[in-house]
This record gives structure tokens, C-alpha cells and sequence, in this order.
């Protein structure tokens, strides 16, 4: 990807996390937000919601560097266990053993009630749901069926280590900000999952066209030599 196609797709990462996240949170922590607007208090009211944007940025961040980590996972997996099928097998196996993670030693601690059960369960049910509707996609527009575990096993176990320094927290109001950075995190790998290609493609066009241009002036130099 060259540096100007990658600073697109950078910015563009950033718009997502921050649109996101802003929307969640006015939406799950609308009893924060919700005293600013009735005491007519739209500076405080705009703070906030900036800080929410922010916390996207941060997120998006977090998001893209967990991406390129994966990418870089995902060749030295094919370098060691040499064939897609058998690193497919592995990364099922990853999955797996993720989920159980999630609900053994990160859900059941915090979970001191039924709701709670239904609260992290309504999490664990979106978080597959949006990986099985991205990695769906990805097949859909790349045609290779093979590319459905991969972008499931980084949709889920990325994207999980990526939410768990919300996960790992014990703050009074921490499932808020559990239920507030999965939203981001989602939107911001899906993305990247699906929009990397059109990305790269663009790249490729821009380099042929940065070939031609040069092989057009120098071209044109050698006519004015000879001339």
C-alpha cells in the first residue's frame, strides 16, 4: 500500500471508531448526557460528546494495530503449519478456546446475577454475530470460501484481546465501557477486513500510473537528447 493510500485508509479507520463510539455513547450512557441538554448546557454537553469521539480515535488506533498484527500472525501461521487447511483447523481450535476464555475467566467473575449472564451473553452473541456477517462478506467479495475462518478467527480472538483492557477492568461503571468499546472495535475490524483490497487495488493503479508517467518523461528526454 503506498503511504498516501495508506494514510486514507488510516483517516478513514479513525472517521469510523469516532462516528461509532460517539453514537453508542450517546445511546448507552444517555443518563450522562441527558442533564446537560435539560440544564441547557451544551458546552458541557459537546465536551463530552468530543471526549466520546476521542475515546473512537483511541479505539480505532488500538483496532489498526491489532490488523496488521494479525496480518503478520497469519503469514508466520502459514509458514509453520505450511498448508491453509491444517492453520484453518488451528485457528478453529483458537476460536474456541477464546470463547471459553471469555466466559470462564473474564463473563463469570463480574456475572453476580442473572442479568448480568444476560448482559455479557448479549455481548458475546454480538461480537460472533458481527464476525459471521463480516467474514459472510469477505467471502462474498472475494469469492474464496477458504478466506471464512481467517476473517472469523480475526474478527473474534483480535478483536477480543483487543477489548480486554476494557474487559480487565473493575471500575464501578466498567460494563458500560464494556458495552461501549466492543461497538468501535467491531466497526473498525470489519472495515479493515473488507476494505483493505479496495485499498491495495487503488495502490497498484497508483504505481502503474507513477510507472507510465515516468516512462513517459524519460521517454521524452531521450527525444530531446537526440534532437
Amino acid at each position: 500500500m503506498t503511504i498516501r493510500n495508506w494514510v486514507k485508509f488510516f483517516l478513514m479507520c479513525l472517521l469510523v471508531g469516532g462516528v461509532v463510539t460517539g453514537i453508542a455513547g450517546l445511546i448507552i450512557r444517555w443518563s450522562f448526557f441527558q442533564p446537560y441538554l435539560a440544564d441547557g448546557k451544551f458546552g458541557e454537553f459537546l465536551a463530552a460528546f468530543a471526549w466520546m469521539i476521542l475515546l473512537g480515535f483511541t479505539m480505532s488506533v488500538i483496532a489498526q494495530a491489532g490488523f496488521f498484527a494479525y496480518l503478520t500472525l497469519h503469514q508466520v501461521g502459514m509458514g509453520i503449519f505450511k498448508t491453509l487447511t491444517l492453520w484453518n483447523w488451528v485457528q478453529v481450535l483458537l476460536i474456541i478456546l477464546l470463547v471459553g476464555d471469555l466466559i470462564i475467566f473474564r463473563f463469570a467473575p463480574d456475572a453476580k446475577n442473572f442479568t448480568d449472564w444476560v448482559f455479557y451473553s448479549g455481548l458475546l452473541i454480538f461480537l460472533i454475530f458481527g464476525a459471521v456477517a463480516t467474514a459472510m462478506k469477505k467471502v462474498q467479495l472475494t469469492g474464496k470460501k477458504h478466506v471464512l475462518v481467517s476473517s472469523m478467527f480475526f474478527m473474534i480472538v483480535v478483536t477480543s484481546l483487543e477489548w480486554i483492557i476494557a474487559l480487565m477492568g473493575r471500575q464501578g461503571n466498567i460494563d458500560t465501557y464494556v458495552a461501549l468499546l466492543l461497538f468501535p472495535l467491531i466497526a473498525v475490524n470489519a472495515y479493515q477486513l473488507l476494505a483493505l483490497p479496495k485499498y491495495n487495488e487503488k495502490s497498484d493503479e497508483d504505481r502503474k500510473k507513477l510507472e507510465a508517467r515516468r516512462k513517459a518523461r524519460k521517454a521524452s528526454k531521450s527525444v530531446s537528447t537526440n534532437a
